[in-house]
């Protein structure tokens, strides 16, 4: 599945006004159950997910990974998001914490918040190794759609790869069919 998103949409997506420009007052905590119905797996499987936020990207964050990604390639974007500093995580039942490096939040005109989540995903040592064509998908990015009163949904790409146009378009590619749905999404502080 591909997505072309021009240069603005993804600014937009990844920016606006973002509410605490470095170390917040305490950490935002979500929980979500996750619906993974990608082709990917045989049945359809689900897990409730705990995120949490400590502290949001700036605009110099941004703006610098997405210079990289036009200059540089999807490779250097790559290195360059792994090298920054840890922004949060991601748990889920019986597994350990994986480390965000990119966050952002924006205000909705309901009173709600967007927010997205981006950062490089696991590959483990099989993968690393025998390099399917998985190993070209090395990002994770999830989007978050939270009403004002805690409550919302959201969507979670686990395999993506990003590439620039050349007419200057950012292009989301999930190597799933679908990205996995995140339901009950709720803030917990």
């Amino acid at each position: 599945m591909r997505r072309s998103v021009t240069a603005a949409s993804l600014a937009a997506l990844l920016s606006v006004s973002v509410m605490a420009q470095s170390n917040m007052a305490k950490p935002e905590k979500y929980t979500a159950f996750a619906v993974d119905t990608s082709t990917m797996t045989t049945q359809a499987r689900t897990n409730v997910v705990d995120l949490t936020i400590s502290r949001w990207s700036t605009d110099d964050d941004r703006d610098r990974l997405l210079a990289i990604l036009r200059e540089k390639g999807q490779d250097a974007l790559l290195s360059a998001l792994q090298k920054m500093p840890v922004v949060g995580y991601i748990t889920t039942p019986g597994s350990l914490r994986y480390d965000l490096h990119f966050a952002r939040k924006r205000a909705l005109p309901d009173g709600g918040d967007r927010i997205v989540l981006v950062t490089d995903r696991y590959i483990g040592s099989w993968e690393a190794a025998n390099r399917p064509r998985t190993i070209d998908y090395p990002f994770t990015l999830i989007e978050l759609e939270v009403s004002k009163d805690g409550h919302g949904v959201g969507k979670a790409s686990l395999y993506t790869k990003i590439t620039a146009t050349g007419g200057g378009d950012i292009e989301l590619e999930n190597f799933a069919n679908q990205p996995v749905m995140l339901n009950e999404v709720k803030r917990v502080n």
